[in-house]
């Protein structure tokens, strides 16, 4: 299967790191299983979730996001499985096999009786969305739940967690009956205008916990050899709709955070499935279709400030591309010393929005919630990391207090030259 839509996924996507301590090797799409016990992960580094194993029972710092990991671990032991065939409504295609969601920042025109076309309120989202008339809840539940089943396995070595995690991923992309079908066609609809758009295609941003998880799931066995070979046939059949379907090829062609976040995406399926190839040519050309014309000189990202959630949008995008940065890196490309001649690069982007560190609320863009740090904290803790920055530690350490329960402290520990 893989073999045989490389080609076609090739001919459409082809239009020395810093790192944490002594980098262990990533190998294109063994990822880190030479260096992790066999563990195929991509993101998700040895050396950092080592570093937290050894401490997570003794460090009182940690203890906050391994209280909330273990939570929710255990209480996943008791729910689910989750499903795309469940919900209320049917896709235009008539097939509840396919994922749908709603866009987030539609709501109805009050102007109109039945409230159709939906109308945009940028930033404002529409509970409506997380109802089970739709896919969106089950999916980020799915792949929060198999994040702490996982995480919960590899810190505990209980084999329950990694059971369940498997009778989750089973359920969600494996059984007959229930199995989402690999395509985003329906996603973010818009009630009276579209069955499904090109912004859709982001709604997969969760399926990287689950592609990780399953490196931290290698060591167990919960999934069958043949389950994992039918998993890759699942992310190489999402990565050819994602290079040649209509909306996929939409989302490609973006100019904001969203094409960012298609070339992380589909970078990091492209591993999972064995497609390197992919990868390193995403990577590549990552420099001059998004960092060139989206990243500009000062640092800024001049398409995320015109948003009403712009501080948001920044850290969203240089989060994405952070990833990227890293998968690169598994297969030969350095994107975080890349610069421009005029000075666009990761790295002043990351300078940029470390000089907000500490007064965020005087952020002079557009900005509904500034109290919303979770985002400048990743940026920073992840830059000290990447570029062995002491200055961007300490900025990030004036939010670890209140992002002390995020599952980024698990996976990536405090600052240390």
């Amino acid at each position: 299967m893989i073999r045989s839509l490389l080609p076609i996924v090739m001919a459409v996507v082809a239009s020395a790191t810093p790192v944490l301590g002594q980098a262990p090797a990533c190998e294109g799409s063994m990822g880190y299983a030479s260096n992790f016990e066999g563990r195929r992960t991509f993101l998700w580094r040895p050396d950092g979730l080592e570093t937290i194993k050894a401490r997570i029972t003794t460090d009182a710092s940690l203890q906050p996001a391994r209280t909330a990991m273990l939570t929710r671990a255990d209480a996943a032991l008791t729910r689910g499985p989750y499903t795309v065939v469940d919900k209320t409504q049917t896709p235009a295609s008539g097939d509840k096999h396919d994922y749908m969601s709603m866009g987030p920042y539609w709501w109805p025109d009050p102007a109109q009786p039945n409230g159709l076309p939906y109308i945009r309120r940028d930033g404002r989202f529409n509970p409506e969305r997380d109802t089970n008339a739709f896919d969106l809840t089950d999916l980020e539940a799915m792949s929060q739940d198999v994040q702490a089943l996982s995480l919960a396995y590899y810190f505990t070595g209980d084999e329950r967690y990694a059971t369940q995690a498997a009778a989750f991923i089973r359920t969600w992309f494996l059984a007959p009956e229930t199995r989402m079908n690999p395509n985003f066609n329906h996603g973010q609809a818009v009630p009276g205008r579209v069955s499904g758009r090109a912004e859709g295609v982001i709604d997969a941003t969760r399926l990287v916990r689950v592609v990780e998880s399953l490196g931290l799931l290698d060591t167990s066995s919960a999934l069958t050899d043949e389950e994992r070979a039918s998993l890759r046939d699942w992310f190489a059949e999402l990565v050819q709709w994602m290079a040649t379907s209509e909306i996929g090829r939409a989302e490609k062609a973006a100019t904001n955070n969203h094409g960012v976040y298609y070339d992380m995406l589909i970078s990091e399926f492209a591993l999972y499935a064995g497609m390197d190839e992919v990868a390193r040519t995403v990577a590549e050309r990552f420099k001059t279709t998004r960092i060139v014309p989206q990243f500009a000189p000062d640092g800024s990202l001049p398409q995320e400030l015109t948003r009403t959630r712009s501080l948001h949008y920044s850290t969203w995008t240089l989060t994405a591309s952070f990833d990227l940065a890293q998968l690169g890196s598994c297969v030969g490309v350095d994107l975080w010393n890349w610069s421009s001649e005029d000075g666009r690069s990761l790295r002043n982007a990351t300078d940029f929005m470390a000089g907000w560190a500490g007064r965020e609320t005087e952020w002079p863009y557009p900005e509904l919630d500034k109290t919303e740090t979770q985002g400048l904290y990743e940026v920073l803790l992840r830059g000290a990391w990447a570029w062995n920055d002491a200055e961007l530690a300490a900025d990030a350490a004036l939010y670890a207090e209140r992002n002390a329960d995020l599952d980024l402290n698990l996976r990536l520990p405090p600052y240390a030259p």
